[in-house]
């Protein structure tokens, strides 16, 4: 094969791998799985939120304690309802009240995910809290991995109480550049861009990482902290990426949540 052929079969396995990359990449960052609850399990109960753009989406819902917040939760990419049950023990063991969202193209809902929509999930679920007559300034909103992005959009957007990440990114294509230098940072469709919002939430903001967190990186935490000093950050040791669901980081949840006015 000569150089002048070499070279276009190059351009055109890259152009292609480049088109490939770009169209099918929500399938790869939103891996829904094929199994989820049915029913809400004891303690919970399910209800419906309504997006804006007219879906019908599932939720699990736990009343708060007398005095105590409510827990606005949105899972990470490859996490259902139950996952965020699991995630979010801790402060269901102290009387917090739990909205766990579930996203458009998740656990039988309808649509497809994508940055938009996830926001427009996080508005339904606000709605949602305030006609059960939970005010914005009683909900503290946590987003795990995927979910920092609607969590710190909600954030910016309502006058919550706190805004807790756990494993959170800076933004989708810091992860995509980290985990995969040669592909180009523009080609990310959604953006997720937290650590150019945080600055603008008024809410009091808590970070917490896995100094073993391979996927999405702790240098993430370094961006997110450089971009609001004054938020309270984190780095557990020897946690990886599925910190939210270990005994360390329900303690730790528990104790910040408690200082909350």
């Amino acid at each position: 094969m000569s150089f002048a052929k070499l070279g276009l079969f190059l351009l055109v396995f890259v152009v292609a791998a480049t088109a490939l990359l770009y169209t099918q990449q929500r399938r790869l960052i939103f891996p829904a799985p094929s199994q989820y609850p049915q029913a809400a399990p004891p303690g919970f109960r399910l209800v419906h939120t309504q997006a804006d753009d007219g879906l019908r989406l599932t939720a699990f819902h736990r009343p708060a304690a007398p005095g105590k917040k409510t827990i606005l939760f949105f899972h990470g990419n490859g996490d259902n309802l139950l996952g965020a049950i699991e995630a979010t023990r801790g402060l269901a063991a102290n009387g917090n009240g739990l909205l766990l969202v579930e996203y458009r193209g998740y656990g039988g809902n309808p649509g497809s995910p994508g940055e938009a929509g996830l926001y427009r999930d996080g508005d339904a679920a606000m709605r949602w809290l305030a006609a059960e007559r939970v005010a914005a300034r009683d909900v503290i909103v946590v987003g795990n991995s995927i979910g920092s992005g609607p969590a710190t959009e909600m954030a910016l957007r309502h006058d919550v109480a706190a805004l807790m990440l756990v494993s959170g990114f800076s933004s989708l294509p810091d992860v995509v550049g980290e985990a995969m230098p040669f592909v180009p940072r523009w080609l990310a469709r959604d953006r997720f861009d937290n650590v150019g919002k945080l600055a603008r939430v008024r809410a009091p903001v808590f970070l917490m990482h896995g100094d073993a967190d391979t996927l999405v990186k702790p240098a993430n935490l370094a961006r997110l902290r450089s971009a609001r000093p004054d938020a309270t950050a984190v780095l557990v040791p020897g946690a990886g990426h599925e910190l939210a669901y270990t005994a360390a980081a329900q303690a730790i949840l528990q104790q910040w949540v408690a200082q909350i006015p």
